[in-house]
């Protein structure tokens, strides 16, 4: 039986925190400085939303990613309200009571270590899941999920898909657009780049379509190109001022669940 999902904030949050603590940021070069990274997302709900501050590591570093504490960070919106975020765990912000709604423009103020940057984005309308479905792999010995949609005609739609499977968050990078299929249903395979995660008959999986701005697409198209597996990789296209690291992303958000079958 697929369902529409209502997804608890802490779910959200939950995303935020494994996205951002699995994605390896490294920079171009073995000898260059830590740089500033900067993660935030915004949905089209009631908060709460988080920003997480991070320094960037070198390509031949360990993961771990140190917390940059201390800043100021505020959100404001076209409609002039402004929310200036809480330190919560050395450095993740949380908001206290900003919304997101379609259509506003969010701006991200950030000052920290003397530094300030901002990133600005738009909230596109939501888009619908049509359904939630699964396809085997040619050999038939993998189960992927896929989803299906209609996208909206006479406008440019960048998507990011994310799922979890029984509630566990997987954060692999998946973002297309329209440019092929503007006004008609996208259908969109999700192939898991993680040969780990085995789908079996029963696990819940649930998909996320996040309707994203250009400059988010960008940035998660980029950063997917690259993979982590270049020898000399570049840095994704930030929609952050100042150098900063990261993306800024005002969405709107719409899931489905579907039990394997």
């Amino acid at each position: 039986m697929r369902k529409i999902v209502f997804i608890p904030i802490t779910l959200i949050l939950l995303f935020c925190l494994v996205t951002a603590c699995k994605k390896v940021i490294h920079i171009d070069l073995n000898t260059a400085s830590p740089k500033i990274v900067i993660e935030g997302n915004i949905y089209d709900r009631a908060g709460p939303f988080a920003v997480k501050i991070f320094k960037s590591v070198n390509f031949d570093a360990s993961n771990v990613y140190p917390p940059v504490s201390g800043a100021i960070v505020k959100i404001s919106d076209t409609s002039g309200y402004s929310d200036v975020l809480t330190e919560k765990l050395p450095g993740l912000y949380v908001t206290s009571f900003i919304m997101g709604i379609p259509g506003e423009t969010y701006t991200l103020t950030v000052n920290a270590e003397g530094q300030t940057y901002t990133a600005s984005s738009t909230m596109p309308e939501p888009v619908d899941i049509g359904k939630v479905y699964f396809q085997n792999s040619f050999f038939g010995n993998t189960i992927y999920p896929g989803v299906n949609f209609v996208d909206p005609p006479n406008i440019n739609n960048y998507y990011r898909l994310l799922y979890s499977v029984n509630n566990a968050p997987n954060s692999e990078i998946n973002v297309t657009d329209d440019r092929l299929s503007e006004g008609k249903t996208i259908t969109y395979l999700i192939r898991p780049a993680d040969t780990d995660v085995k789908l079996k008959a029963g696990d819940n999986v649930t998909v996320w379509l996040e309707s994203i701005d250009q400059g988010v697409y960008e940035y998660f198209r980029t950063a997917g190109r690259e993979g982590g597996q270049s020898a000399s990789p570049a840095n994704p296209t930030s929609n952050i001022s100042n150098g900063a690291l990261g993306y800024f992303n005002a969405c709107s958000l719409r899931a489905r669940s579907a039990i394997v079958p």
